[in-house]
């Protein structure tokens, strides 16, 4: 469920939510409002996945938690 397979497709896959949540990341933002621009998403229909999705990025090294908001990480 991480990867998409041949039967799961990308928007299902849990690298697919995270992709969407990565692409709102263009300035930093909260937990809120992140979620707030995420939710309408076919990929990241409830806030578990969200969370989920966050922390794949995160164990990634590919955002930071930084004062209270989610920034990309620095190559």
């Amino acid at each position: 469920m991480i990867m998409p397979t041949k039967h799961i497709p990308a928007e299902q896959s849990l690298l697919g939510a995270g992709a969407v949540v990565f692409a709102e990341l263009s300035q930093p933002r909260t937990v809120t409002s992140l979620w707030e621009a995420v939710r309408d998403s076919e990929s990241v229909p409830t806030f578990e996945r969200f969370v989920l999705a966050v922390t794949m990025l995160y164990a990634l090294r590919v955002v930071r938690f930084e004062a209270g908001v989610i920034v990309r990480s620095s190559p």
